[in-house]
């Protein structure tokens, strides 16, 4: 993760140093909140590779010596079909609707995304995975 970690700076790095560029010769809104932006994800992608590199340790990949093997495993859980992400899509789209036409509709597509949504959360809670 420590190499992920130092090409997600590197960007982060450029689009500040081509926002400040722009910033300088263009002084325009909306290219420079779009640089701006582009910064902040990829310093937040750099931190969340380098706490992971440093919570989790070196992985194979990262050492010259790593073999294949030693990922070999149980990588995790992966849930089977599920009808709350069409419900909690519903939801969203209910809700974007709702800003166009009424208060009442965006209310009616909170509800459908809080479902799904909740569906999503507590799907899996009684769970055992050993």
């Amino acid at each position: 993760m420590k190499s992920e970690a130092y090409l997600f700076a590197g960007v982060a790095v450029f689009f500040l140093l081509t926002d400040a560029a722009y910033i300088w010769f263009a002084r325009e809104p909306a290219g420079i909140a779009a640089l701006t932006v582009s910064c902040f994800m990829a310093s937040l992608i750099a931190f969340f590779c380098l706490i992971n590199h440093r919570r989790k340790g070196e992985r194979p990949e990262d050492r010259p010596t790593g073999e294949i093997r030693e990922r070999s495993g149980r990588v995790d859980f992966f849930p089977p079909h599920s009808r709350n992400p069409v419900i909690t899509a519903a939801g969203v789209t209910t809700c974007a609707v709702g800003v166009i036409y009424g208060f009442w509709l965006f209310v009616i597509g909170f509800g459908v995304f809080a479902v799904g949504l909740l569906g999503m959360v507590f799907e899996f809670v009684g769970r055992d995975d050993a």
